[in-house]
């Protein structure tokens, strides 16, 4: 096989088997070299995949691909994953309308065991497969990929505990990102992982445990001796104790860039009995300079110059929703010292890093564990403190029962930030914000708000910090709309909508996002002789009542927007007021239907929604021509 064309040659992750380490090093340099190319033009997480290269060539020349089970966890180290399992030529399409996920997807190949974009859930989706596969006599291993960010995680740590008391035989790799290999401790380490699962080791080991207690009357206490030497030697020497009390064979720490140690490894763990948990260390970003030096820029990355690493060229835009919500809490807490924050492993990307370092005594990041975020958050409320508690919308899914029992039920004064609300663009299904209205609004005590705009996203965070009980903000991902800011804070009044535009019989009642597009729509309307009465609703829960018994006593229709579903969301809330009420007036609810979004851009999935401008008032004007 010419060394040049590797790459090309590879259908499928079988063919792996017959390379000789120098051509799987080589493979390697094509894979990284393929995935720069690419993310440098579709944007992606590109730092974490190119640390696993080695580690997935590794794993696919050791294991059977077409017969083993490896379920990654998130799937943003899964990008060799993708490209060696059937999908090279595909990979130009990467988070694009209509091409391939940037996460494990089932439906998209039989290579992707379970759908990932979450993190935490390798480890129990894997179990879950060990046991199937025991209870159907079947053979085959089962491996899960979880990164050290998503060992974090509770769910990781209740699947390992379970794991290790089943005692299935069954294997975790732990690819730790975080801390480089030291030359002399990686050099033990590499030996004590190979003296570890050597079968002659094992062999050796039990040899002397039948020896020893063979011996009359001290053989046993010689025993139990030793294995309180060794126990504390391997505590000292090997960093795996936690693993091995949770019933695992711990394996590590390897260098994740040596193909030729993990073959070994996993060649021998491969004939080991129950849970083993492989501890790998790779290096975030190996192979493009640019992403070693800065891993956390590289992490999801937009396009970029793949020569120098420079960001594409963007055209001036207002400042983002983030942005101006980081602005505005380091405001607000400047006035008031109880002002907290919490996140969950995402302090850039919710706009509190700048906070972090401002106050690091009044910041918090708790790791991938949303569920404790929230509960943490209601035991600083219920201290007398007002935790602002950011989060992506999608992630706070995690933590509703928190939400529900912990704060709301105590109706403790807990702010939810939920950043990248609607739908989020290239990330797909997985990351889309588009549930939180229904599952917020339901919770008794909980306020919902939406911003139509960066200022009052400012507003609406002075207003929840200022209420006795639990409030949440939901807004979008990207830049503002440019907007003046206001100088000062003025809290709206809880509950009470702003009339934007009043004319006409219809009223076009929107939230959050959807009130710029509502407005847009509005003047195509106007300009096909429709006119229409356009309202910025502000809050789903409590919906402004006294205005909608007034719109329904004036208009002949009533139409809903928001970039939600519309099972439970802000369309529902206003349609069971007037059922409640027995106002009888044509209702037309746009939002998002019953399924989940592709990836895309925002203008793509909005277009694809039925949601940009000028779909809005084709709607209506339809839905006006058959009630009128």
């Amino acid at each position: 096989m010419s060394m040049s064309q590797i790459l090309e040659q590879i259908e499928n992750p079988g063919q792996l088997k017959r390379l000789s380490i120098p051509q799987l090093e080589r493979l390697a340099m094509e894979l990284r070299a393929l995935m720069i190319e690419t993310v440098s033009q579709t944007g992606g997480h590109l730092a974490p995949s190119l640390g696993t290269v080695d580690l997935t060539l590794a794993l696919y020349s050791v294991f059977d691909a077409a017969k083993d089970t490896v379920v990654w966890d998130v799937g943003h180290q899964a990008y060799a994953h993708k490209i060696l399992t059937g999908r090279r030529d595909q990979f130009g399409t990467l988070r694009q309308k209509g091409g391939i996920t940037g996460f494990p997807k089932r439906a998209e190949s039989s290579y992707d065991a379970f759908g990932t974009g979450h993190a935490s859930t390798s480890i129990s989706a894997a179990l879950g497969m060990a046991i199937a596969r025991d209870l159907n006599g079947a053979h085959n291993h089962v491996l899960a990929v979880i990164g050290d960010g998503a060992l974090t995680g509770g769910e990781a740590f209740e699947a390992l505990n379970h794991a290790g008391d089943m005692g299935k035989n069954f294997i975790v790799v732990l690819n730790d990102n975080e801390m480089s290999i030291d030359r002399n401790v990686g050099a033990m380490s590499e030996y004590l992982s190979r003296i570890r699962v050597a079968p002659q080791y094992n062999r050796a080991k039990k040899d002397l445990e039948g020896l020893l207690k063979s011996i009359p009357k001290i053989g046993d206490t010689v025993l139990k001796t030793a294995g309180y030497i060794k126990e504390g030697v391997r505590a000292v020497l090997v960093p795996g104790g936690l693993f091995e009390e949770m019933g695992f064979n711990y394996v590590g720490p390897i260098d994740g860039h040596n193909i030729r140690l993990m073959q070994e490894v996993f060649t021998q763990v491969a004939q080991l009995e129950g849970p083993v948990l492989v501890h790998v260390r790779t290096k975030k970003g190996k192979g493009y300079l640019p992403a070693e030096i800065e891993p956390d820029k590289f992490h999801g990355v937009g396009p970029f110059n793949a020569v120098t690493g420079k960001a594409a060229p963007k055209a001036e835009q207002p400042p983002s929703y983030t942005q101006v919500f980081s602005e505005a809490l380091l405001a607000l807490a400047a006035e008031n010292p109880d002002i907290l924050a919490v996140t969950a492993a995402m302090p850039s990307g919710t706009g509190l890093k700048a906070f972090g370092e401002q106050y690091p005594t009044r910041f918090f990041d708790v790791g991938i564990a949303e569920e404790h975020a929230v509960t943490l958050a209601a035991g600083l409320a219920a201290a007398g403190k007002r935790p602002v508690v950011a989060l992506y919308s999608t992630f706070a899914q995690r933590g509703y029962d928190q939400m529900v029992h912990d704060v709301c039920l105590q109706n403790l004064p807990v702010v939810f930030c939920l950043d990248r609300a609607g739908l989020v663009g290239a990330d797909g299904p997985t990351h889309h914000g588009v549930f939180d209205l229904s599952y917020l609004r339901h919770i008794p005590n909980m306020t919902v708000m939406a911003p139509k705009d960066e200022n009052e996203l400012r507003q609406m965070l002075c207003t929840a910090l200022q209420l006795s009980g639990p409030a949440a903000i939901r807004y979008p991902r990207g830049a503002g709309l440019g907007v003046e800011m206001d100088s000062e804070f003025t809290p709206l009044p809880v509950g009470q909508a702003e009339v934007l535009t009043h004319h006409g019989s219809i009223a076009l009642l929107a939230v959050g996002s959807m009130v710029d597009n509502a407005s847009k729509a509005a003047i195509e309307l106007a300009g096909e002789g429709i006119e229409t009465t356009v309202v910025n609703m502000r809050f789903v829960k409590p919906l402004d009542t006294t205005l909608l018994r007034s719109l329904a006593g004036e208009m002949d229709a009533v139409v809903t927007i928001e970039e939600n579903v519309l099972a439970g969301g802000f369309g529902s809330a206003v349609a069971e007021f007037f059922a409640d009420e027995e106002i009888q007036r044509p209702l037309l609810r746009i939002g998002i239907g019953d399924e989940f979004i592709e990836q895309g851009t925002r203008d793509e999935l909005w277009e694809l929604c039925g949601l940009q401008p000028e779909q809005i008032a084709e709607k209506v004007k339809k839905f006006w021509n058959r009630n009128r």
